[in-house]
This record gives C-alpha cells, structure tokens and sequence, in this order.
C-alpha cells in the first residue's frame, strides 16, 4: 500500500512540475509529513526527481527550437558552482532548520505567486478598460 502512496505523491508532484511550479513544494511535504522521510532525504528525493524532469523538459524545448544556446556558460558554471556548495552547506544543517528555512522558502513562493496572480488581473483589467474606451 505504501508503494501506491509514494507512486501517487510522485505523479501530483510531476504533475506540479509539468506545469512549472516545482514538484518539491509537494514531494517534500508530503514525503515528510505523511511518510515520516528525514527532511535531507526528502529534498535528495525532489533532486533526484527533477533530474529526469528537467531533461525531458529540456529535449522538448529543444525539439520545438525553443533553446538558446548563447551565454550558456555565463548561467551554468556559476549555477553549478552554488549548487554544489549549497548542497554542502545543507547537507551540514540539522534536519530541523533545514525544514524551518525549506517553510519560509514555501511561504515567500506562495507570496510571491500570489502577488504576480494580482498583478496578472490587474493587467487584465486595465486592457479590457483600454478596450472598452
């Protein structure tokens, strides 16, 4: 029964993840409260996820000719660079802190999509007005 349970919390947080919000804002969660998975565990888990996302993700931008390839090293050696001392650095955190900043991360991302789905309709309304005149 617990291998369903993982399957199903896996596919919404690929669901998630397909739609670009992140699947770790579920996967991690859920694996940690509903399941009882360490915090570092869980986050090597959404890690471990994104990877076969992300190239998927990556061959289909590629395929519909969506990928710019120019200034490539100017975003990966320094996004490579962060993230392996990061994971050091979160690796070396006590489990607990690692969830109370992983909550504020939650917290400030859901600020900030809502803040971005009031200015959406903001910008909505102000188009039809402009429309409408």
């Amino acid at each position: 029964m617990s291998f369903i349970l993982f399957a199903l919390a896996g596919f919404l947080s690929g669901v998630l993840g397909g739609m670009g919000m992140g699947g770790g804002t579920i996967l991690i969660p859920v694996l940690t409260i509903f399941f009882g998975v360490g915090q570092h565990a869980a986050q090597a888990a959404n890690i471990i996820s994104f990877l076969p996302t992300s190239l998927f993700a990556l061959a289909r931008h590629r395929q519909q000719g969506l990928l710019r390839t120019g200034g490539l090293a100017v975003i990966i050696i320094p996004a490579l660079i962060s993230a392996a001392l990061f994971s050091f650095i979160m690796a070396a955190l006590p489990a607990d802190m690692l969830r109370r900043l992983f909550g504020v991360f939650l917290i400030v991302l859901a600020v900030k999509q809502i803040a971005d789905l009031k200015k959406y309709f903001s910008d909505k309304k102000k188009k039809n007005r402009a429309q409408n005149a």
